[in-house]
């Protein structure tokens, strides 16, 4: 056991969370954490994961669901693949190992959605297999203990980090140990403020030494980001019906409902609108914008520029759903927030 490794121990045994996947090595359990807390604070998480082991105690009730009702729980959450990918392997473990989750990381890597930080927490922390778990704020923690300069997102940084990980992991508590890492990155060593002054590592950590704790961990920038124009047409009927359809293809939201969708290379304005639907042999009573100032919804690598216009019908939808059954559907946190309000003023 390296000075390192005993320290972050220490510091865990006496400042870690209690959290409910913390009181097992159920690796459905373990697995289903990690899933939901990728690209998730606790705090947001932790409600989605009670939520789910409610409705799926074990992978076999996972395995068996219907995806658009596992996508509307996790309604939210964002990054809709992690759970379209969760899916599929409940239906791999149950299929092919007989709902028992494999136990080493070669065989756990190659489940679907999986990659080597959540193989690595199931393989150690539900098997004791001694392979150190890398996320942000393990790469966090190892980037200004030991000044390191390298991208943390690029191949040669991915790699370093890796291996020193490897130098400085406690074999013999590694399930505690990968814990006490994250969890001290997660509220001693934070992105902002961190608390140097009671951190147990500070006379040995060269980034608090040279005044390098805001430069680090160092993260490549990320590419341009796309600027796309979304106009949703809000159909309602004269019996409080509209319509929703299913997002198919490889894009953002896939196998998610929203609204009849025009995208533009700007947004358009009810008249354009009326127009096009009239030239498609649909005949609205009215549309209206539903508010002047467009909804930004900002994703990692695209900003979504939209309005929402309500498009008024004489005559009834063919399959129109219901506007209070609307929440039956998955719908992607733009379109639900929408829903929210509107319902609100509608009813």
């Amino acid at each position: 056991m390296t000075i390192f490794s005993k320290t972050i121990l220490n510091w865990y045994s006496k400042n870690k969370r209690e959290l409910p996947w913390r009181q097992t090595r159920d690796p459905y359990r373990i697995w289903l954490s990690e899933v939901i807390l990728q690209q998730t604070r606790v705090a947001q998480g932790l409600p989605y994961y009670e939520k789910f082991i409610a409705h799926y105690p074990n992978i076999f009730e996972l395995a068996k669901a219907d995806e658009q009702e596992v996508l509307r729980l996790w309604q939210g959450l964002g990054y809709y693949s992690r759970a379209r990918n969760m899916h599929v392997t409940a239906k791999t473990v149950v299929d092919k190992f007989q709902g028992e989750f494999p136990s080493s990381y070669d065989q756990i890597i190659k489940l679907k959605g999986v990659g080597d930080y959540t193989a690595s927490a199931i393989a150690s922390i539900c098997f004791g297999a001694p392979t150190p778990v890398v996320d942000g704020n393990v790469y966090r923690v190892l980037a200004r203990y030991f000044g390191i300069d390298l991208p943390i997102n690029g191949s040669e940084g991915i790699r370093y980090f890796k291996n020193l990980a490897l130098e400085v992991m406690d074999i013999d508590e590694i399930a505690n140990y990968n814990q006490a890492i994250m969890e001290f990155g997660a509220i001693q060593c934070k992105p902002q403020s961190p608390d140097c002054p009671g951190c147990p590592l500070n006379k040995k950590c060269i980034a608090l030494q040279q005044n390098r704790i805001s430069e680090l961990p160092v993260k490549l920038k990320k590419g341009k980001v796309r600027i796309r124009h979304f106009n949703y047409l809000v159909y309602l009927d004269n019996r409080g019906n509209t319509l929703l359809n299913k997002r198919l293809g490889k894009g953002i939201w896939q196998h998610l409902y929203e609204f009849p969708l025009i995208e533009s290379d700007r947004l358009l304005e009810p008249e354009e609108v009326y127009k096009s639907l009239t030239q498609e042999d649909k005949n609205p009573t009215e549309i209206v914008l539903w508010r002047k100032d467009p909804v930004i919804h900002k994703l990692s690598h695209q900003h979504l520029i939209t309005r929402f216009l309500i498009v008024e019908m004489e005559e009834e939808l063919t399959n129109g759903i219901p506007l209070e059954n609307t929440e039956d559907y998955p719908t992607p946190v733009l379109v639900s927030e929408f829903l929210d309000t509107f319902k609100n003023s509608y009813f």
